[in-house]
């Protein structure tokens, strides 16, 4: 459309300038002695048009010369920064293909090409990572600081997630300290010094990052509460060769820890293993009393003490919420041993047995019958309790 239109205008001025030019009779003259040239103005007017016509085409020619050099410059950045751009773009996609050897042959050679270093630096870094070529992913990494300072936060992420790939820990918290100490810290920062900490054993640390992470609420709740539980049952085997240390441990725990079941069974066999049965007790108890858990009812019966009637009164309540319950007939038979209630004792455990047969079970009746004088009987179960072994999966 925009072609017929300037066809049209163009047909225009032809048709108006030959209208003036047949009406002009007028001449020009030109004396050069011993010369003279006369020319019609017609004429004139057009050598003159096409000499300015032909002396611009000329100027741009000679113009366009003297900058060719330039030209070809530009088209050759041009054809360099396409390729880096295409290499960087097929680094990424190999990446993600798992085509690790392609992943940082491309990469190098966006690097090569200049096409962003920084990020091809980090691409071919994670790359030789996952080929555990660990040496050159140490040389990739120092490469991508030239990508300047807007690349430093991604280059000391990458860092640190790759260190702590490889489980050094240690290295990998260092690296994310200096970051922090230089800005403020992020979520994704928070996980990664999440599991520096944790691969430390760096279990109060470890509390606190939880604690910031949900204020943030960048984890689900359940898997919050599965790190603190880790925390804390590490933090309370940690204390059992230290009485005053795990009781001070468990006191400052809080109260929603206290009654999980795992945090409440590490507290229960630390204080067991140094020899405070009641407070064990106690503790089972409280945990019981807000959540069933058949492990920590199978750990109430463990450790000997002279309050073994109140448990046992205890236990036979629960009994009656939750009968036929293997584990808690179970802690029935061998609170009935300890009291020497040798009839109530064999019955519990040959209930226990009935509902489910378990080493524990087989091994705890064994033993009953020895005691009572019934070899036969003991070496049964103790058969019995070595061919559940050689059963068990695994």
């Amino acid at each position: 459309m925009r072609g017929l239109l300037w066809l049209l205008v163009l047909a225009a001025l032809a048709v108006a300038l030959s209208l003036l030019m047949r009406g002009n009779g007028g001449y020009a003259l030109f004396v050069f002695s011993p010369w003279r040239v006369e020319v019609s103005l017609n004429f004139l007017a057009l050598l003159v048009v096409v000499g300015f016509a032909l002396l611009y085409f000329l100027v741009r020619a000679v113009w366009h010369a003297l900058r060719l050099p330039s030209h070809v410059r530009a088209f050759r950045r041009r054809r360099r920064a396409e390729a880096g751009h295409e290499a960087t773009l097929g680094a990424i996609q190999a990446l993600f293909e798992g085509r690790f050897v392609r992943a940082e042959k491309l990469a190098s050679k966006a690097f090569d090409l200049g096409a962003a270093p920084g990020l091809a630096g980090l691409l071919a870094a994670r790359a030789a990572q996952r080929l555990r070529d660990f040496a050159s992913r140490d040389r990739w990494l120092e490469q991508s600081r030239q990508g300047g300072a807007e690349w430093q936060v991604a280059q000391a992420m990458t860092r640190a997630e790759l260190l702590l790939d490889e489980r050094r820990f240690d290295e990998a918290r260092s690296v994310l300290r200096e970051l922090h100490a230089s800005g403020p810290r992020h979520v994704a920062g928070l996980f990664l010094m999440l599991r520096a900490e944790q691969g430390l054993s760096n279990w109060e640390e470890v509390l606190r990052i939880a604690s910031a992470l949900e204020k943030h609420d960048a984890m689900p709740p359940e898997a919050l509460d599965s790190v603190r539980v880790n925390a804390r049952v590490a933090l309370l085997a940690r204390g059992r060769q230290d009485g005053e240390g795990l009781l001070r441990q468990w006191e400052s725990t809080p109260r929603t820890d206290r009654l999980r079941a795992r945090v409440a069974a590490a507290a229960a066999r630390a204080f067991i293993q140094l020899g405070d049965c009641r407070r064990a007790h106690r503790i089972i108890e409280d945990a019981l009393d807000r959540e069933w858990n058949a492990a920590l009812a199978l750990l109430y019966g463990e450790c000997v003490d002279r309050d073994a009637l109140d448990r046992l009164e205890r236990a036979e309540k629960w009994l009656r919420e939750r009968p036929g319950e293997a584990e808690l007939l179970l802690t029935l038979g061998r609170l009935c041993v300890q009291r020497e209630l040798w009839g109530k004792a064999q019955s519990y455990l040959e209930a226990s047995l009935a509902t489910r047969p378990t080493q524990e079970a087989h091994i705890t009746i064994a033993k009953l019958h020895e005691r009572l004088g019934r070899p036969d009987e003991a070496a049964r179960h103790f058969r019995a309790s070595a061919d559940l072994a050689r059963s068990a999966p695994g």
